[in-house]
């Protein structure tokens, strides 16, 4: 398994070799749904909250007595059928978390990386012999490389730093550490482009995980 190699200018300079292991699972679009489902989950903080009856300042006072007004009957100005009064079913803080074991988010990964590769759209990049750290030159490489509009670029802390810089106001662009890839950043990418670094790393990592 190949794909081509890019320099920062964004000419091609080749070929890579792709590790079977990353990119030769098959996707299964249920399971992906599932793993990408649980970990948006997780990305919520259940820090939503209203405030009910008994949480509302007001008095507790009856507001008037119970018959021979001629109005409706009524118990507390905090009711929440009152303006200012509290809200009735309203959210609570709660955490939505689901747990995926980590064999399965193994598997989307490989899955999600596979399908990438599958429609084309995974790519190494050459980082080495960086002179300068300038956006619109790697932005002028991404629109050369057809990165589209949410590019993930893989790095490690090896990466030359001038990439980070270059890359870092790219809009749309997702610049993380290849130790932290998961399966929902690759598939809501346009295109996934790798450092040679950083598929050394995901080589190494998937090798040990495979023993």
């Amino acid at each position: 398994m190949e794909t081509k190699v890019f320099n920062i200018q964004g000419a091609e300079e080749g070929t890579a070799q792709l590790p079977e292991v990353l990119f030769s699972a098959k996707p299964n679009a249920t399971f992906l749904h599932e793993v990408v489902t649980a970990y948006l989950a997780n990305q919520r903080s259940g820090t939503a909250d209203v405030k009910t009856r008994a949480e509302v300042s007001g008095t507790g006072k009856k507001p008037w007595k119970q018959k021979h007004t001629g109005r409706a009957r009524h118990g507390s100005m905090r009711s929440p059928i009152w303006r200012k009064g509290g809200v009735a079913f309203g959210p609570t803080p709660h955490s939505r978390r689901q747990d995926l074991p980590a064999q399965k988010r193994r598997a989307a990964l490989l899955q999600a990386l596979s399908a990438k590769y599958a429609e084309g759209n995974v790519v190494v990049l050459n980082d080495a012999g960086v002179t300068e750290a300038k956006t619109k030159t790697f932005a002028g490489a991404l629109k050369k490389i057809e990165a589209g509009r949410r590019p993930l670029v893989l790095t490690t802390p090896n990466t030359d730093e001038k990439v980070f810089m270059s890359a870092r106001n790219v809009r749309g662009l997702s610049l993380i550490p290849a130790s932290d890839i998961n399966a929902y950043a690759v598939l809501n990418s346009s295109k996934v482009i790798i450092t040679k670094d950083a598929l050394e790393t995901l080589k190494t990592a998937f090798a040990r995980e495979a023993k």
